[in-house]
């Protein structure tokens, strides 16, 4: 993960492994997902590292001072992919902005995978 830092207010910077962290843990929040990049779950998230979230969750800083966050998320089976998709969507944008004043212009989703179920077996 680049070493960007966020200017959140007078004082206030946060690193961008943060701002990647608070995506997560929003994400993770949301009905249908199994976990985050490469097994990431909201137990885990915050004790990953900055390597671990960057095969997961990556912050993009925009010229116009706007983020982009891209998540690839394993998605359980049987949950509908668009709604799910505009859940995550909806709770990171709303989570990062309300905790840093950040504007999230984007919230990218890949769907790595689909787990099957609870034991990590995938489709």
């Amino acid at each position: 993960m680049a070493e960007n830092t966020f200017k959140v207010e007078e004082g206030v910077t946060v690193t961008d492994e943060v701002m990647a962290e608070v995506a997560g843990l929003a994400a993770s929040d949301v009905e249908g997902i199994a976990y985050i990049g490469n097994g990431l779950t909201r137990e885990n998230l915050t004790k990953a590292g900055a390597s671990k979230l960057s095969k997961g969750i990556h912050i993009i800083k925009e010229d116009d001072g706007t983020i982009t966050v891209r998540l690839a998320v394993v998605l359980k089976y049987g949950y509908e992919v668009p709604k799910v998709c505009h859940e995550i969507q909806e709770k990171v944008k709303t989570n990062v902005t309300s905790m840093t004043g950040i504007e999230v212009k984007e919230v990218d989703i890949r769907i790595a995978s689909i787990e099957v179920n609870g034991a990590g077996e995938k489709a």
